[in-house]
């Protein structure tokens, strides 16, 4: 090739690296629904990694599931029964806020003459939390054996060792005595699971089986979007009766994949009355997405009307995704915390907020709420872990209480405000439950039942340590400055 042949060459892959570098950028700016500081985020690592920042934009800046599961999400959506409720208003104006916004995400209703009840065992003590973990699956292997219609799972982690072996088997003897079963696994978080024995033993007793998010979004042989998408969702609803719900994953808390964080420290609740139906439609709703059962439409309103108890409470169970528009997980935290009046409680195992959270969590001591944050002391994430710590000054100088629990992995995620309203589910306070993968959270507006979730927390609290600004201060250069540096690319994660 002669110098000008060479030249000429050199100048057009230049022009073409040019456009698809501009390409990338206009797509970083443009994209809908998405933050602020995501944007600035996407933008200054393109243009100062111009091939590394495109290479990376390609794999992790879109949030594509594939046109086809979209357009069925969309129709299960339309075209599932709308669940009951949607009438019913709290009779606290504050609640009412907190429950209309949490309304306007998939347009569950608050429901009256619900029973929720936080499994494990009362006699554990906060020491010894690994008994509350161990007792809720008992309950909820307990409640499989009973059914005798139809059992529908799904769950983000899912490990062979005891407990998750334990639910295995019970679901497999439920389809052999003709029980329904539609079991719903993570591909990511459950992947040597549905690679292994058990998933093969629940598929020869009967169960119908999906891996969520299997399949990744191509362009010919190349992944388009992040690879790394997640149905986090922790739901079971059995019979149409019962549902369970909370932080807890189908594993020991022993969490053997991750032993040196052990143990995990979860809640599970278990939910009777209407706002079962409302779990329903979350579990049904994905799983025609992802396999296209569309006779599955009718199943809820067939279904006769879950009980209502006379002494029940108000709940409200809501779903978000990477479909669901604008920052509606984000929303339903923010107006939570902005409704407290005197106090709020939050235990999350990866703290790391949108602008908007941040500041709703900060601004709750200015405003007189006693506010305190729990996190884990040890995370199974170095990258979260230095992302939370860059927020620990800000939190504290704004004057909320800060914890760092020492005794495993607090993986709770529970929000109560004011004694009188709890938030919880399998929502983190961190970007990818906020705004990439699939989560569902209940709302219950009832002292009784906060005040259960509150005792927990104060036992997490009670084994806590107590973080102080000075010990922040003193941190060395070096540590804030990875810290914060991460915590700049938190948008991005």
């Amino acid at each position: 090739m002669t110098g000008a042949s060479g030249d000429v060459v050199g100048a057009i892959v230049a022009v073409g690296v040019f456009v698809i570098h501009l390409a990338t950028v206009l797509r970083a700016i443009t994209r809908p629904d998405r933050t602020p500081a995501s944007r600035v985020a996407w933008v200054a690592t393109i243009m100062c990694l111009p091939i590394i920042g495109v290479v990376a934009y390609l794999f992790l800046g879109e949030t594509s599931i594939g046109r086809e599961r979209v357009h069925r999400l969309d129709e299960a959506e339309r075209r599932l029964a709308a669940p009951s409720g949607a009438g019913t208003e709290p009779g606290d104006p504050v609640a009412a806020t907190v429950s209309d916004l949490c309304r306007s995400i998939n347009g569950f209703g608050p429901t009256p003459g619900n029973r929720v009840v936080l499994l494990g065992d009362p006699a554990a003590s906060p020491a010894n939390p690994t008994l509350d973990c161990d007792r809720a699956i008992k309950e909820l292997i307990e409640a499989i054996e009973a059914a005798t219609e139809h059992i529908h799972v799904s769950f983000y982690i899912w490990l062979d060792d005891g407990n998750g072996g334990r639910v295995a088997d019970a679901i497999t003897a439920a389809a052999r005595r003709g029980v329904t079963c539609r079991v719903m696994a993570d591909a990511l978080g459950s992947r040597d699971f549905v690679r292994g024995p058990r998933w093969r033993q629940l598929r020869e007793a009967g169960a119908h089986l999906q891996i969520s998010l299997q399949d990744i979004p191509r362009m010919g042989n190349a992944a388009v979007g992040r690879v790394d998408l997640r149905n986090h969702r922790k739901l079971v609803v059995i019979d149409n009766r019962i549902a369970f719900c909370g932080s807890q994953n189908c594993a020991d808390p022993q969490f053997l994949v991750k032993a040196k964080y052990a143990p995990w420290i979860d809640v599970l609740l278990r939910c009777e009355g209407p706002v079962v139906r409302q779990a329903q439609h979350l579990f049904l709703a994905t799983w025609i997405a992802e396999t296209g059962e569309e006779d599955l439409y009718g199943l809820p309103a067939a279904a006769p009307e879950p009980k209502r108890y006379d002494d029940g409470v108000v709940a409200q169970m809501f779903g978000t995704g990477p479909t669901t528009p604008g920052n509606t997980m984000s929303d339903s935290f923010v107006s939570a915390l902005y409704a407290a009046e005197r106090e709020l409680i939050i235990t999350t195992p990866y703290f790391v907020p949108d602008q908007a959270l941040l500041r709703a969590v900060c601004a709750a001591p200015r405003r007189g709420v006693e506010t305190t944050l729990v996190v884990p002391a040890r995370n199974d994430s170095l990258l979260v872990a230095a992302a939370c710590r860059s927020a620990y000054a800000d939190l504290l100088r704004s004057g909320v209480r800060l914890f760092e629990y020492p005794l495993g992995l607090l993986h709770t995620k529970t929000l109560t405000v004011d004694a009188r309203i709890t938030l919880v589910g399998s929502a983190n306070m961190d970007r990818r439950s906020l705004e990439l993968n699939f989560e569902n959270n209940l709302l219950v507006l009832d002292p009784v039942v906060t005040a259960t979730i509150r005792d927990r927390q104060l036992g997490y609290i009670s084994q806590s340590t107590i973080i102080k600004a000075e010990s922040v201060d003193d941190w060395p250069f070096r540590a804030r400055l990875i810290n914060n540096a991460i915590g700049m690319a938190s948008p991005l994660l």
